[in-house]
């Protein structure tokens, strides 16, 4: 049954999952969506996504949308074990966590501080970049003692993660400072299949993105 997934490659929960896929070994029917030609506005796109976000995924009629939804999702129906997700009440609890520490706070204060400069060329806020050092510290402390976020394997958590530092090592935030994360960031980099084709390729899309549009 073919799954499509419709994406845009500079996006960091766009990323996550195209990672996650390759990890579970799902082949997704890429859709590459032009958001800037309205093609997440169309009344098709709109019958599986009203909310007209990307990433969204059809498998078979099932759509789905929110890329650390679409994480358990995959993980769940396609993992061969439930190593990245597991079925246990308290390891699963604490992978949730870590995905909700990542669209709240991690991903969410990237956003908070560096968007406004991309797409209204604002000056950039000192106290919102502190709060971005800040969910790196707790990010380090998260991982004091263990190999990976949420334990010593690899999980969803740490894909989802993963890709919103590469995000903002991208933009030349200094993830060195923390040492827990970056000893973590350099294995996962390793670690993960595909890392390089699918994120980071993903991730200079990105920078020259936002170069392009924070340009005097």
């Amino acid at each position: 049954m073919t799954i499509d997934f419709y994406y845009v490659p500079g996006s960091a929960p766009c990323r996550s999952v195209l990672l996650a896929a390759k990890v579970v070994g799902v082949d997704l029917n890429l859709k590459l969506t032009n958001l800037m030609a309205g093609e997440h506005l169309t009344p098709a796109f709109l019958k599986m996504n009203p909310q007209h976000t990307v990433p969204t995924l059809n498998d078979g009629g099932f759509y789905l949308w929110e890329s650390r939804a679409i994480l358990s999702y995959l993980a769940d129906k396609y993992g061969k074990d439930d190593s990245l997700y597991p079925k246990d009440p308290k390891k699963r609890a604490l992978v949730d966590q870590r995905l909700y520490f990542d669209i709240g706070t991690l991903y969410q204060r990237f956003g908070d501080y560096y968007y406004p400069i991309m797409f209204a060329k604002a000056t950039g806020d000192p106290e919102k970049f502190k709060k971005i050092e800040e969910s790196y510290n707790f990010l380090d402390k998260f991982l004091d003692g263990q190999d990976f976020v949420a334990g010593n394997n690899l999980t969803i958590a740490d894909i989802a993660i993963i890709s919103s530092v590469s995000t903002a090592d991208i933009l030349g935030f200094d993830v060195s400072k923390y040492h827990n994360v970056a000893k973590w960031y350099e294995k996962c980099k390793k670690i993960i299949p595909g890392y390089d084709e699918l994120n980071h390729s993903g991730c200079l899309k990105f920078k020259e993105m936002y170069d392009n549009l924070t340009k005097k």
